[in-house]
């Protein structure tokens, strides 16, 4: 009798156990008990209604702009605690030199696209050039673009705001890139039908989709491509999961890296602009704490401290729990300072959830 030999390359793996091992499952399923509990506590207080879903949607957009890259620097076992102080100062690179300068919009884009992703190329080489950790890296960015931001827009304009910017914007070429709506023809439509509420005017209760939320979902959809299907996305995993040996394997792993922080400055700029084109002014204190904001967003949507693991469908996720949790508290009239500790509570209960599925997925294997 010949005995069998199962070659563990080839041998089955159950539908649950694949399922276990899906980064995404704890912030799913986050997002459906956040929805449930809203929908009993203020289902009837207009949170689903057209206008309130675009308000919880465009708040989790905005943390989403940044969550996705976050997600994948994390995922190759880096920290970006400067996304919080680059929003801040993209926005005053936009502003100045539009206002007290006379440049157009579209070159006070390009031009804060082009410094903010230089400042994330020097993150990057400093921390594989001296192997110092990115979140001391990265924190001594946060407090010297802080700094610079606030001494940069005193010694200019007197102030710590810079207004104007609307006017300037109208009809810029790219104006419609950061601010504005979409699909305003089939929001009318949808009202026509019934299926989207009107107004006393007869106007449909919403007139778009804000672009931030397309910005969102493509961002998403394009991390998720680079993960899953390109081979810089198994750069990135081999990256965060054990660099000197995907080095030994030819990974780039510096380059990688450096790449990764140049895009989380990318998005940081992202925010910005849609930020200073939609109000019509920049602020020094915009983006304060954004940076935690985004790695919650991104831990509750499962992604490892530890790096290796993780998903950018599973940051969106997070992003959203964190943008119904915001808004639903407000129309649920709980006094919205108990915010904070209930993301802080969830970020915890999403590191011991996810450790647990993650060792769960590993013994079942």
């Amino acid at each position: 009798m010949v005995s069998e030999i199962r070659d563990e390359r080839v041998r089955s793996v159950s539908r649950l156990s694949r399922l276990l091992a899906r980064p995404e499952l704890g912030a799913a399923a986050g997002t459906v008990l956040v929805f449930v509990f809203f929908a009993v506590t203020a289902g009837s207080s207009g949170l689903f209604s057209a206008k309130g879903i675009i308000n919880f949607l465009e708040v989790s957009a905005q943390l989403g702009i940044l969550a996705a890259p976050v997600a994948l620097l994390m995922i190759a076992g880096e920290f970006d605690l400067s996304v919080g102080s680059m929003i801040g100062f993209a926005g005053i690179l936009i502003a100045i030199p539009a206002v007290f300068w006379g440049w157009p919009i579209w070159l006070s884009l390009l031009f804060t696209f082009a410094v903010c992703g230089g400042i994330g190329a020097l993150n990057g080489l400093a921390v594989v050039r001296t192997g110092l950790p990115s979140f001391i890296v990265t924190l001594g960015s946060l407090f010297m673009l802080r700094g610079l931001t606030l001494g940069l827009t005193r010694g200019i304009s007197g102030r710590t705001q810079v207004s104007g910017v609307h006017e300037l914007a109208l009809h810029d070429p790219l104006n419609s890139l950061f601010s504005g709506q979409v699909l305003s023809g089939l929001i009318a439509w949808l009202a026509d039908i019934g299926l989207i509420g009107k107004r006393a005017d007869g106007l449909p209760s919403i007139s778009g989709i804000p672009v931030s939320i397309v910005w969102w979902i493509v961002l998403t959809l394009a991390c998720t491509w680079l993960l899953t299907r390109s081979r810089f996305g198994n750069w990135i995993f081999a990256a965060g999961g054990e660099a000197n040996a995907a080095r030994n394997l030819g990974v780039p792993v510096a380059r990688t890296k450096i790449t990764l922080f140049v895009m989380t400055a990318l998005a940081a700029a992202l925010f910005a602009a849609i930020q200073v084109l939609v109000t019509g002014s920049a602020d020094t204190l915009r983006g304060t704490q954004k940076e935690f904001e985004a790695i919650i967003a991104v831990v509750i949507g499962g992604t490892l401290l530890t790096g290796g693991y993780g998903s950018a469908v599973g940051a969106m996720f997070g992003a959203l729990i964190f943008g119904v949790v915001q808004m639903g508290i407000f129309y649920t009239g709980i006094d919205t300072d108990w915010f904070k500790l209930f993301m802080g509570a969830m970020m915890v209960i999403a590191v011991l959830f996810n450790s647990y599925v993650r060792n769960r997925a590993m013994r079942s294997r």
